[in-house]
């Protein structure tokens, strides 16, 4: 490169970036647009409805004539406009993360859920987490809602032992109980084998951690001066700028995995953690839990931890659902 080339090579890059940056932004208005003339159309379809079906089939019949390029004007859709308008009417105005998704996000939302806050919830994790449809069916059939959306059912003292910020942060993304979806388990399954699935289709396991999740190593070495430990995942968290330490354990809990993971906790701080990154965390996740003895375990502990039940489960998304999900975070 010659070396006035290298001078604009820098004002190129910020051109091509600000080009897709609008791109997208373009995108996203027109997905916004078209889904508010979809309620409209819905809402005329609507107070049209005492001319029963007959107003339908007519109203394709002529849109799909004037609009022959066009596509989204079928019968079965209109009566979906339809519903997703009666859907919600009452509200003032269509709440912006829903107007945000695809149509058949929309579509999928009023099929599968009534609850319209419970919507609005998928609708947002779905545009922070850049789920695609498949995804965001996956994660209503497991139930994401009600293991992440109720942060008073989750068990940890990190409100308690971290800053206000960073402790609400924790808190919500926390799950219980995690649904980790690995293959080639037998039946009879100990924590290694967990461990070695989980690596093995370690972006399902941070699918299901969430976002802003990043891998840093299993069995993470941790020395003093006569013994070394190992830690079973550690994690780098992006949004809380932090570190996550995992203990995994393949039975109920027991308060002495509190202590355990409240030392590997703090060699982390002592040891990897950097000036810039905020106080380490630790989640630990076992196979069943009661709640009081969770909550005794974690009064007296100084480092800032979460209890976690989880289960594993046979089916995956494909790898290609994955990566499209984890390219923007990588």
């Amino acid at each position: 490169m010659l070396p006035e080339e290298k001078e604009y090579q820098s004002e190129i890059e910020a051109i091509k970036q600000d080009i897709v940056l609008t791109r997208n932004i373009v995108l996203r208005n027109a997905n916004h647009e078209l889904i508010e003339m979809y309620f409209r159309i819905g809402r005329s379809i609507s107070e049209n409805s005492f001319y029963g079906s007959g107003f339908i089939k007519m109203l394709s019949k002529v849109l799909k004539q004037d609009f022959p390029d066009a596509t989204g004007y079928s019968e079965r859709n209109l009566s979906r406009m339809k519903k997703f308008y009666e859907e919600y009417r009452e509200l003032s105005n269509l709440p912006m993360a829903l107007a945000n998704l695809p149509w058949s996000f929309n579509c999928l939302l009023v099929d599968k859920i009534k609850d319209i806050d419970k919507r609005i919830w998928y609708a947002e994790k779905c545009i922070e987490n850049g789920w695609s449809y498949v995804v965001m069916d996956h994660q209503i059939d497991l139930q994401l809602y009600e293991r992440q959306a109720d942060n008073s059912k989750k068990l940890s003292n990190y409100s308690e032992k971290l800053p206000l910020i960073q402790g609400e942060l924790a808190q919500d993304m926390l799950k219980d109980p995690y649904v980790f979806e690995l293959a080639g388990l037998k039946e009879k399954i100990v924590e290694k084998d967990i461990e070695n699935a989980m690596l093995e289709k370690i972006k399902s396991v941070l699918l299901e951690l969430g976002k802003g999740f990043s891998f840093v190593g299993n069995q993470y070495k941790i020395s003093t001066e006569n013994k070394d430990y190992f830690i079973d995942l550690l994690f780098y968290h992006l949004e809380l700028r932090c570190y996550v330490v995992v203990e995994l354990k393949n039975v109920d809990f027991d308060p002495s995995y509190v202590g355990q993971l409240q030392f590997y906790v703090t060699a982390v701080d002592e040891i990897v953690k950097k000036d810039m990154d905020n106080p380490t965390i630790g989640l630990l996740l076992c196979k069943g839990k009661d709640r009081l003895s969770v909550e005794w375990a974690l009064k007296p502990a100084n480092a800032p931890i979460g209890v976690a039940s989880y289960e594993v489960k046979q089916y995956l998304p494909s790898d290609e659902e994955l990566n499209n999900l984890l390219t923007d975070e990588q």
